[in-house]
């Protein structure tokens, strides 16, 4: 189990136990040492988790105690607060803008003693290009994304030729300075990648496209041999 997994079981396990748990019984539960829920103890204090513990009786939480909707590690918020800033700089105006008010709830919600993490992060995003702008609302391509809605659009290639074609939207991949959209082409009926900067027009269709997007992107990685970060959501 993950250490900060590891201390949401504790707070909860806290909450609902009817007497004082010893340390020791902690450490049999997650199958780690004494040491090891000793520290884990001082790092749920630390962020103003009410636990009280007394030798040879074991801890208790304070009862009323809710956790807080974020508990995170320096390094964690850390991850957070660069991966926010990439974004709030290279992202889509509709992405850029939630990556800011990201951190600025991440600030309100994080102990005091962590806020400078945040606020005056030691890590940035260097910038070496400037990003284009998109011509077309990237919130309705991300919401089509999501729903798994077929999109119209109007495209404009290297040669400023125009073209209309109804895609599958599967993704969007951020760069420093371009996005692409990655779809299924109906009319090449095949993967195409498409600059975000170059269409035109977009028309999000009521109808849906007939296949999975989780399936599509599989194969669209698996000719393009690209491999994709995991995740636990689909």
């Amino acid at each position: 189990m993950l250490p900060t997994n590891r201390l949401f079981s504790i707070i909860q396990l806290l909450r609902n136990a009817r007497y004082p748990v010893k340390a020791q019984q902690l450490a049999d539960k997650f199958e780690v040492s004494v040491r090891t829920i000793y520290r884990d103890i001082a790092e749920l204090q630390n962020q103003l988790v009410p636990i009280h513990g007394e030798a040879g009786v074991g801890y208790v939480l304070k009862p009323g105690y809710e956790m807080p909707p974020l508990m995170l590690t320096a390094n964690e918020l850390e991850a957070v607060a660069l991966g926010a800033h990439w974004v709030s700089q290279r992202g889509d105006k509709y992405l850029s803008q939630s990556a800011s008010s990201l951190l600025e709830k991440i600030k309100e919600v994080v102990p005091e003693h962590l806020q400078s993490v945040v606020l005056d992060t030691n890590l940035v995003s260097a910038n070496f290009a400037q990003a284009v702008e998109d011509s077309i609302n990237m919130d309705d391509v991300r919401e089509a994304i999501r729903q798994q809605n077929k999109l119209f659009i109007a495209y404009k290639d290297v040669k400023e030729n125009i073209s209309h074609r109804i895609i599958w939207p599967i993704m969007v991949a951020y760069f420093h300075s371009v996005r692409l959209v990655v779809a299924w082409c109906e009319s090449r009926q095949d993967f195409r990648h498409f600059r975000t900067d170059r269409i035109n027009k977009v028309e999000v269709l009521a109808e849906n496209y007939p296949r999975s997007r989780q399936i599509l992107k599989l194969e669209w990685q698996q000719k393009e041999k690209i491999s994709l970060p995991q995740t636990n959501s689909q």
